[in-house]
């Protein structure tokens, strides 16, 4: 016997009473046709109706032996009735039960008005759910629930149940710290698990993976730079994540997907063996180098020494820029340490005549630049020159005219 089933043939014995809505869990010990009888521990059984336990097909969902959490509802001619929520056939005074001792209620939705849904409940009740209280999130589309049916806690009952308003969310809330017990009990970090997209953010994914809700951060997603999260995850998609980290205390638990897709780094020998040559395309400059994306989830470093073709440099910025294409040679590769060394080969013959032509050898450019500026800067002294002799000879020649007029005068 359990130590659940002890206590509670030690509280039979000593005369306490079921209260209606106390929840309890019981295993299954026999099935009749109509209905599944529960052992209440001690010499005492329950009863739940077989028809709350069969499946869409008229097939029952439980066997002998399996344990089940149920609701008391109440007793008649000493035998104990219990349900998993008051279902279709509810009067108005089940429906108060239910509320007063919180046992669930089965209804369907059936329209959308302001500020909720109307609900129809057992015995034709009308109910309204508000829509913060229908679900743990908001939907997009709200039409995905009418027509549907779901369990309701009823959280106020007035006017004698003229007045009812219901809550799906707070047993979706009830459910959901029980699986999260469930997961606390066995979920460690490094299990790998799926679970469902609740939210894309800017800075990562939310997954809800069957109690709780983790984050893929924007460096989880993939092994390469993502830039547009909406390429690789939608709210409502399935996926299977790693779990990284568990914060129980905090509601924090973080999870990739990276790494549950292949490792690139596991096959870099093969695909960039020392002293091929690639084209890669900058990703990013640091005062010592470039880095350069040779393939999703590989970079490589071309040292600034390695940068200025044969002359000295201060920046990367001074040759190249993020984003540009970038033919590379492959100096070493450390996959322990996932480095790739690279190197700018040197020119074919061709481009350096041709570069040679166009604006002189790498040694000759800083003199010629220099001497092409001082020309420019001569011819520029010396049209400015001509205009001010040019203004000047003018404003000479018109004093001259001037004196001339005064003497013929």
């Amino acid at each position: 016997m359990s130590g659940f089933e002890e206590l509670f043939a030690a509280k039979e014995a000593a005369g306490e009473k079921l209260v209606p809505g106390q929840q309890i869990t019981a295993q299954v010990v026999s099935i009749t046709k109509e209905w599944i009888f529960i052992d209440l521990g001690g010499k005492s059984e329950g009863a739940v109706a077989k028809s709350e336990f069969l499946d869409a097909d008229g097939n029952s969902t439980v066997a002998e032996g399996d344990e089940v959490t149920v609701y008391f509802l109440a007793e008649k001619k000493q035998e104990k009735l219990f349900t998993t929520k008051v279902g279709g056939s509810a009067t108005q005074a089940h429906l108060e039960e239910a509320y007063h001792s919180g046992i669930p209620v089965e209804g369907t939705v059936e329209s959308e008005g302001k500020g909720g849904f109307q609900v129809r409940l057992g015995g034709g009740a009308r109910a309204f759910c508000p829509f913060s209280q229908m679900g743990l999130r908001r939907v997009e589309n709200n039409e995905e629930y009418i027509g549907q049916n779901y369990s309701f806690k009823i959280i106020e009952f007035r006017e004698g149940g003229r007045n009812i308003i219901l809550s799906r969310r707070q047993l979706l809330e009830q459910e959901r710290a029980a699986r999260k017990e469930e997961l606390r009990n066995s979920l460690e970090v490094g299990d790998k698990i799926k679970g469902t997209v609740t939210s894309v953010q800017k800075f990562g994914a939310f997954v809800d993976i069957g109690g709780v809700d983790g984050l893929i951060p924007m460096s989880e997603i993939g092994w390469g730079q993502v830039d547009d999260i909406h390429s690789h995850l939608e709210p409502g998609c399935e996926v299977e994540v790693v779990i990284k980290s568990l914060d129980w205390d905090k509601d924090r638990y973080s999870l990739s997907l990276k790494d549950t897709l292949p490792d690139p780094w596991e096959q870099v020998v093969a695909r960039f063996p020392e002293g091929s040559r690639h084209q890669g395309r900058v990703a990013r400059l640091m005062d010592f180098g470039a880095f350069v994306t040779m393939a999703p989830g590989i970079d490589g470093l071309v040292h600034i020494s390695k940068l200025g073709a044969g002359r000295r440099i201060n920046h990367p910025r001074e040759v190249v820029q993020p984003g540009d294409e970038l033919e590379v040679m492959i100096e070493s590769v450390d996959s322990e340490r996932r480095r790739l060394s690279l190197s700018v080969p040197p020119p074919e013959e061709s481009e350096a005549a041709a570069a040679a032509g166009d604006s002189g050898q790498a040694e000759g450019k800083p003199a010629a630049r220099a001497a092409d500026s001082g020309d420019r800067r001569q011819d520029y002294r010396e049209h400015q020159n001509q205009k001010e002799d040019k203004s000047m000879g003018t404003l000479g020649d018109l004093l001259k005219d001037q004196l001339a007029k005064k003497d013929r005068k």
